[in-house]
């Protein structure tokens, strides 16, 4: 293998920069030309490819989103788009391929592998960490950390004016973010998909500790359970709080990537030249107990990475 590519699809998610720089910089070390892909599988469609040295990545691991910029390609799931696609790929050269993204950048590069034999690699690439057999992917922490600061601040005003607020976080299908930053930030209840709610149940605990001397109360809830506006509908006239709405939305998608992310992503670049070189292909790399192995993409697609109820247990025993 003599040229490899990598290109960042789908949400985008802090820590991308550092992957990139990662597959670049190591790929070029261990002799490979590296190619980027702008806009995903929409630029590649396009043959928006360029090549990368040390210089395209030089001081961009401390930055937020993605230098080749990522794109939604719906027409992708079409077997004829994504033959093209291998066509393009050849065209320029390019033996091996880097994916960072998630659930359906990933579907696209194991169907590239299966159907057009481009050997590729996945790097899971999205906030929500719903991607299998990987402990984390790459962004969820720096999320976690901008969600758990802007739960923090709003507890500071809530308890200043004896308010409620309504925080809604991304996840439309997981509720980790939910859980997680909830857990940690001392949340009075969350709201997430797993978990059906009892809005009745709910409000008469929050009244409880209200008459308790409760002086503010924090409710998260994830945006695939319920929408802020209709949580707070159920909730404002039981509870004995004035309410107010936040909707965090795509500031949690922002921002630069913790050391963590930074370190993650970059194991993870690093892994991805290394399982091409051997001759990996439809595999992506993965984090399981602290060590970066890879697995075969099949295996991580077929079923959703499920939340640890164990969290959702330890949540609602401290709130």
């Amino acid at each position: 293998m003599k040229r490899i590519a990598v290109m960042t699809s789908g949400g985008d998610s802090p820590g991308m920069n550092a992957a990139i720089r990662a597959v670049v910089r190591y790929g070029i070390k261990s002799g490979l030309e590296v190619y980027g892909i702008r806009r995903g599988y929409a630029g590649l469609l396009d043959e928006d490819i360029e090549p990368m040295t040390f210089a395209s990545v030089g001081g961009i691991m401390e930055k937020g989103g993605t230098i080749l910029r990522s794109s939604r390609c719906p027409e992708f799931v079409r077997k004829e788009t994504r033959a093209e696609a291998a066509k393009i790929l050849k065209k320029h050269g390019i033996e091996g391929l880097v994916v960072i993204g998630g659930e359906g950048s990933l579907h696209g590069a194991m169907f590239l592998e299966e159907e057009q034999k481009i050997p590729v690699v996945g790097i899971p690439g999205t906030i929500d960490n719903d991607i299998a057999m990987t402990d984390m992917s790459i962004g969820v922490d720096t999320c976690l950390n901008t969600v758990v600061d802007a739960i923090q601040k709003l507890k500071d005003t809530a308890s200043s004016h004896e308010r409620a607020f309504i925080v809604e976080v991304m996840g439309r299908s997981s509720g980790y973010i939910a859980t997680v930053s909830g857990l940690v930030t001392g949340a009075e209840a969350i709201i997430i998909p797993e978990v059906p709610v009892n809005y009745e149940e709910l409000a008469n605990k929050l009244l409880e500790e209200r008459e308790r001397g409760k002086i503010n109360c924090i409710v998260v809830v994830a945006e695939g359970a319920a929408s802020a506006y209709t949580v707070a509908r159920h909730l404002e006239y039981r509870i004995g709080y004035e309410t107010r709405i936040t909707i965090l939305g795509h500031i949690q998608r922002g921002g630069s990537p913790t050391a963590f992310d930074r370190l993650l992503a970059s194991r993870m670049g690093v892994a991805a030249v290394e399982a091409l070189m051997r001759g990996e292909s439809s595999v992506m790399t993965a984090l399981q107990g602290g060590k970066i192995t890879t697995v075969k993409l099949d295996e991580v697609l077929k079923e959703k990475k499920r939340l640890d109820m164990e969290l959702v247990k330890l949540a609602g025993i401290l709130s």
